[in-house]
């Protein structure tokens, strides 16, 4: 069996100091120690399953790939106060959701839309940030329409 990477000194001498399942059991989430420098990371691990291709804007396919969602949510939530926790939670719903629906191909369109509802449930300086992104905003007043449709959202949810 090959041994975990360390990710600070490169060594292979890594061991797992702790290990359980993730809050929807779908991975395994594993605390490790590098033997060598003594650096502490973590690792999950997830069962992949059947093959998902997301089709771009341009018609273009690639495969899924749960870090891209993981990653444009990172950038979305910087200096916010998000847990890693909370943005992993986000990308299994979304994970989970596409796996659940048995399909095989899905629009990049469709993943972006999950994000953004999920951003706006959960913070709304990231979830403009996203939107932003996402939509590809180029003047102030689109920002201006964003958050004049997130409070109008948000107090029509409370009311």
């Amino acid at each position: 069996m090959k041994k975990m990477r360390c990710p600070y000194c490169k060594s292979n001498n890594t061991e797992v100091v702790d290990s359980r399942d993730s809050v929807n059991a779908d991975s395994v989430r594993r605390r490790r120690e590098c033997t060598d420098c003594k650096g502490r990371f973590t690792t999950y691990e997830r069962v992949d399953l059947a093959d998902i291709s997301v089709v771009k804007k341009d018609g273009t396919r690639q495969p899924f790939d749960r870090n891209k969602i993981l990653n444009g949510i990172i950038y979305a939530c910087g200096k916010r106060p998000i847990s890693r926790e909370q943005m992993e939670a986000i990308v299994d719903r979304i994970d989970g959701k596409i796996r659940a629906s048995g399909i095989r191909e899905i629009e990049s369109r469709k993943i972006g839309d999950m994000v953004v509802k999920e951003l706006f449930k959960l913070d709304p300086v990231a979830y403009i940030r996203f939107a932003s992104v996402y939509n590809n905003f180029d003047s102030p007043e689109e920002f201006r329409q964003a958050i004049a449709s997130f409070r109008k959202r948000s107090t029509g949810k409370k009311g």
